[in-house]
């Protein structure tokens, strides 16, 4: 672990996947000639994204006893994301997921999950001391769908908000894994109010409330805000994100890039983010700083969607940086 990393150390928790992706764009998964695997799922992407901005992370989450979850575990390693968290699952192989990338680059899932290791992890199998160390607790809703995952994943966030974690919550719907859609709504809203900051895309405002307008902030914080939310992020793909708290709330424009692959820009924005965050927890009250951090976290979704596969894609502090001293020249990078 880094140096000084116990004060800003972001810890992950969820699930680790392989990513099966076409080799070429406009297909269906029964069109598609060949495919390229990639590591993927969301709470792993978040914590590569942090390492390769210059912070400090760790993944918690089951693997299978295979080949596959072998590899990601190094994949995590060679990222330099602390895997002393991982735990391997003998009757269950790692998750896989084939994502077809249609014409407008948007994604379309079908998984492999019957039972995946990742749903089988149980709560004597925690990393005690590295929740503990946790100054901010990540995770999704995917590890609520069922047990012995669900108790672990909240064992696990008891666990680091009496240590006193920050705890981050992307929901990340995944409608087809959840046994239906009133199943899905409930799992995610029944952490909901324990979360110090959620980020949400615009589809699961709609879905979450039932309100067609995903624009409205009356209905984002009649519906989403709570008292003990610090910060609520909405984001809006390449359009940017809308930001909500207790004494204020705005939006950050979006950093225009062509893009090639949208798998795994919103990890990479919430990396962002809380790489900023763990350094930083005055950006709950600062709006300048707020705003700054939020347009960097949309400039590390911006670089990851001109490549292919979310953790290969995920993009470098320079390489941040120096997208955003082309788009802003007044941009200065914040230490």
């Amino acid at each position: 672990m880094k140096e000084g990393a116990k004060d800003s150390l972001v810890v992950c928790f969820g699930e680790m996947l392989i990513d099966f992706v076409p080799t070429v764009g406009g297909v269906s998964l029964a069109e598609a000639p060949t495919f390229k695997k990639a590591p993927g799922g969301a709470p792993a992407n978040v914590a590569v994204g942090i390492s390769k901005l210059g912070g400090s992370s760790a993944f918690i989450g089951k693997l299978g006893d295979d080949d596959f979850g072998y590899m990601l575990s190094d994949i995590l390693k060679q990222n330099n994301v602390d895997n002393s968290g991982v735990r391997f699952d003998s009757t269950a192989r790692t998750a896989l997921a084939f994502i077809t990338l249609r014409a407008d680059g948007e994604r379309e899932f079908l998984f492999f999950r019957h039972p995946s290791a990742d749903m089988l992890l149980q709560e004597s199998e925690l990393d005690i001391n590295l929740l503990e160390q946790a100054r901010i607790f990540h995770y999704g809703s995917i590890s609520l769908i069922s047990d012995p995952c669900r108790s672990s994943h909240i064992a696990a966030m008891r666990i680091a908000k009496k240590s006193g974690s920050i705890l981050s919550y992307d929901p990340n719907l995944r409608l087809a894994l959840w046994p239906s859609a009133e199943a899905a709504r409930e799992g995610i809203m029944s952490i909901w109010e324990q979360a110090d900051v959620i980020k949400i895309s615009e589809e699961e405002i709609t879905f979450l409330t039932g309100y067609d307008d995903h624009t409205d902030d009356k209905v984002v914080l009649d519906k989403l805000f709570h008292p003990n939310l610090k910060l609520l992020i909405v984001t809006e793909g390449s359009e940017g994100c809308r930001y909500y708290t207790k004494e204020f709330k705005g939006r950050v424009p979006g950093v225009k890039v062509k893009p090639v692959d949208t798998t795994g820009a919103g990890d990479a924005f919430v990396g962002g983010m809380l790489s900023n965050l763990a350094f930083n927890l005055n950006l709950f009250e600062d709006e300048k700083l707020l705003r700054e951090a939020l347009l960097f976290a949309n400039a590390c979704g911006a670089v990851t969607v001109t490549e292919r596969g979310a953790i290969p894609a995920l993009p470098t502090k320079e390489a941040v940086l120096k997208l955003l001293g082309k788009v802003s020249p007044g941009w200065k990078a914040q230490t």
